[in-house]
């Protein structure tokens, strides 16, 4: 759609946040336990906040991730000041006559205003020229980046939402700094970004969207900038197959595409529903993967890098149900409160309390199978139990090596785990990426075949041969001989059998067919810290429940070993690995598995 047709539907000059709607959004906010609960919650922060600095973003934080490439010191200062601005807002927004309140946001948007850069310091790039003139600076490119944008939007949003109760120097340097860092840079530049197919372009691009949509007043120059921002959506939906899985993990499909929820809203609005991006069906079908990727309650299925475990983001969820029917509601007590998003991002916690309908009834998720072809997913959820597995290539976004890894649940309690994704750093995104236990293939449950992990890139991949979805039985099978670069192996081939009774059971097959005799096959299983007991045919992992591993003990020599890993917040996690070596390798051997739970 070009900036001509644009400009001619941008209909509607109302207030995307009129004076009505928002004494009836307010006058909700008393009409539900839910939503009381979420205002408490912020209010509790902001009583927290109040005897709190607002934190300095010094060079000496800054300089941490080029010094040594972690980032987390500075983040955390840098998202705290983002809870500053989220929960001050939203109190002048609920008791604008609190003066208390005023007084926060406006040091706290000044303090943001006099940030060096709204980016990360991961995502921040610079000219190390040390020769400058006057003017120097006419010609230094800006860098948007994801919080950049973020950050505009944020602080266009608020203005809209209440912007009569800002002081007018307040109001008028956030214009000056959304221009200065976000709309003539957007204008005059173009970033690697607007052609991305993951979440930096669905989440920079809707961002800028947003805040013009918000604040500028021109047409000609809001259509210019619409134009470039749909092109960006474009490309962002290409990053999805038509079975619509985020291969980035859930935690990116809940930020890359509530975003683009959140400027399809604003924008279907401005112009009267007249550009609608909700009416694509590889957009419906994005919406639907929330409920295909959670395991139990909020344990997910968190392959590649997504945390084990996440509540949802509740106004999300009932605005899309709005949209699309079929989109499941979850439970309240899966919503996640007010200081869960540790990057406390604006957009999705206004839309909580702005999109949750008390009307509208959770429940669990339902027993079923998906069979996500396009992208070689099958989960199964089954009386509080689940399975779940991945074929596809070593090549996805945020990538893991992971192909025909697969994970067990049982009341809430996970017995075969994805480690997901651990702490970010400069190695993290680098050289070094799979040498980290939480991406390589040694931290996952797949064989190791002659000493040797899968390896990564796109012809690193699996076939899927066979899939049946039945009522008591599921099977799927991959030939997973292309996931390790060894010239020796033939064929490798591993089948799942899913028996879906009260309390099911998953049968393991792995098949291999090597040129000449391997020197070791290790059949790697990744699980929590257990206690492991030993019986006849087997071990048994003792947690509230307990899972049966029944194997040939002829066949299979087990041994524990005790590893560890920083997760997403730094933390150091434990776990098992627990590696079947076969004891006499053969040109043509098997293994087999039977996981059983009681």
């Amino acid at each position: 759609m070009n900036k001509t047709d644009i400009k001619r539907l941008l209909i509607n000059k109302e207030c995307l946040f009129p004076t009505g709607r928002l004494v009836t959004w307010k006058k909700n906010l008393s009409s539900s336990s839910i939503l009381q609960a979420m205002v408490e919650e912020i209010k509790e922060e902001s009583i927290r906040l109040l005897s709190e600095p607002i934190p300095e973003l010094s060079y000496s934080l800054f300089n941490i991730f080029e010094q040594t490439g972690e980032r987390l010191q500075y983040e955390r200062a840098y998202f705290e000041k983002r809870r500053r601005l989220n929960t001050f807002a939203i109190m002048v927004w609920i008791d604008s006559e609190n003066k208390e309140y005023r007084e926060q946001l406006h040091n706290i948007i000044w303090s943001i205003c006099n940030e060096y850069t709204w980016c990360l310091p991961a995502h921040f790039s610079y000219d190390k020229k040390t020769s400058y003139s006057l003017y120097s600076q006419q010609n230094e490119e800006v860098v948007i980046d994801l919080f950049a944008a973020e950050t505009g939007f944020a602080l266009a949003e608020i203005l809209q939402l209440i912007g009569e109760h800002l002081d007018p120097l307040i109001k008028k340097r956030v214009y000056q700094e959304l221009y200065k860092r976000i709309f003539w840079p957007f204008q005059q530049q173009t970033f690697g970004w607007e052609t991305a197919t993951h979440n930096w372009a669905a989440v920079c691009a809707s961002s800028i969207g947003a805040a013009a949509i918000h604040l500028l007043q021109d047409h000609e120059e809001l259509s210019s900038i619409l134009e470039r921002v749909l092109v960006t959506m474009d490309y962002y939906l290409e990053g999805f197959q038509e079975d619509g899985t985020c291969l980035e993990g859930y935690g990116y499909w809940e930020y890359g595409f509530g975003f683009f929820v959140y400027f399809a809203d604003l924008l279907k609005k401005k112009t009267n529903d007249t550009i609608n991006l909700f009416t694509s069906e590889k957009v419906h079908q994005i919406a639907l993967f929330q409920q295909k990727t959670f395991l139990h309650k909020n344990k997910l299925a968190n392959f590649s890098d997504a945390v084990p475990s996440k509540n949802i983001f509740i106004g999300l969820s009932h605005y899309l149900n709005t949209i699309y029917d079929d989109v499941e509601i979850p439970e309240n007590e899966l919503r996640a409160h007010y200081t869960e998003d540790h990057c406390s991002r604006w957009a999705p916690v206004i839309r909580n309390l702005l999109w949750y309908r008390k009307e509208a009834k959770g429940s669990p998720w339902k027993d079923t199978t998906f069979f996500m072809e396009k992208s070689a997913w099958i989960l199964s959820r089954k009386n509080g139990h689940a399975f779940a597995t991945k074929g596809g290539n070593n090549e996805e976004p945020h990538n893991h090596n992971d192909v025909g890894h697969f994970m067990l649940l049982a009341d809430d309690e996970v017995f075969l785990q994805d480690l997901g994704s651990g702490m970010y750093t400069k190695d993290y995104f680098g050289a070094r990426r799979y040498s980290y236990v939480t991406n390589g293939s040694q931290g996952h449950s797949v064989p190791i075949i002659n000493g040797q992990y899968q390896k990564a890139g796109e012809k690193f991949s699996a076939t899927i041969l066979d899939v049946q979805i039945e009522q008591d039985v599921d099977q799927f099978s991959l030939d997973m001989s292309k996931a390790y670069k060894l010239t020796e192996l033939n064929k490798f081939t591993r089948t799942f059998t899913w028996e879906k009774s009260v309390k099911p059971t998953l049968k393991l097959e792995d098949t291999y067919s090597f040129h000449h005799q391997p020197e070791s096959i290790v059949e790697r299983f990744i699980t929590p810290i257990f206690e492991i007991s030993k019986h006849e045919y087997g071990i048994t992992l003792l947690g509230k429940r307990t899972l049966k591993i029944n194997y040939d003990k002829n066949k299979l020599n087990l041994n524990i070993k005790k590893l560890n890993y920083l997760n997403h917040f730094g933390e150091k996690e434990y776990f098992f690995a627990l590696d079947f070596t076969i004891i006499n390798p053969a040109k043509f051997c098997e293994a087999q598995f039977v996981f059983q739970f009681e």
